[in-house]
């Protein structure tokens, strides 16, 4: 059985019993699925990262997201998450810049996206100021052939107004209503189980480069 598929089992059957007498019963299940999970995301740091200096010194570790979930605020009380998560990112899962985010869930959920996901107010603000000094930069960025191949057009939650300082008739105001600027692939079922997957990740996260690129030079 390819390890992916065994990612999937694993999540498929957690689903079904999200509860932690099941999860002590199949620690050994649970263990081996992570242990793909992470020689996965390892595969992808260590290609990413001989492009991308900003990666340097990330390890598997600081990218992917625990299983457990908080219910302290939380109506569900199902302890764990039914999906395997990790950002390869300057700054690993904790990271504030924009990002690649790798998202394994059973049911044709799982994605590859990459951007700034409602990022705090004062760099929300940098962003929007960035877009608007460059507007035809950033939609040189989002009219790459690979762009649209791979994510369609920019996608993230929009005010309903033009945010503070901005007017209606701004012709970028579309852009800069955003409240994340998110980049999503959505990847099958099916493609999980590709004998290059892990390949086929890093070509989407490297199309996805100039559109962090920009997002991120708010920080220089």
């Amino acid at each position: 059985m390819k390890p992916m598929q065994k990612i999937l089992n694993f999540l498929s059957s957690l689903k079904e019993n999200n509860h932690r007498e099941w999860m002590q019963e199949n620690q050994k299940i649970y263990k081996e699925a992570r242990g793909h999970f992470e020689h996965l995301v390892g595969e992808i740091l260590m290609d990413l990262s001989l492009t991308d200096e900003s990666l340097s010194g990330i390890q598997v570790k600081d990218c992917i997201f625990r299983l457990h979930r908080d219910v302290r605020f939380s109506k569900d009380k199902s302890p764990y998450k039914t999906n395997m998560a990790a950002v390869i990112s300057k700054g690993g899962k904790k990271a504030v810049y924009a990002l690649h985010y790798l998202h394994i869930e059973p049911g044709n959920a799982s994605m590859l996206a990459g951007g700034m996901y409602m990022p705090p107010n004062d760099i929300l603000k940098k962003v929007r100021e960035e877009i608007d000094y460059n507007p035809d930069e950033f939609s040189s960025i989002l009219s790459e052939p690979d762009f649209i191949k791979y994510f369609g057009h920019l996608e993230g939650d929009k005010l309903k107004r033009p945010p503070k300082g901005y007017a209606p008739e701004d012709p970028n105001i579309e852009w800069l209503k955003h409240k994340s600027y998110l980049a999503i692939h959505p990847v099958p079922d099916k493609a999980l189980l590709m004998d290059n997957f892990a390949e086929y990740v890093s070509e989407v996260f490297k199309s996805m480069r100039p559109f962090n690129t920009f997002l991120n030079r708010i920080f220089d």
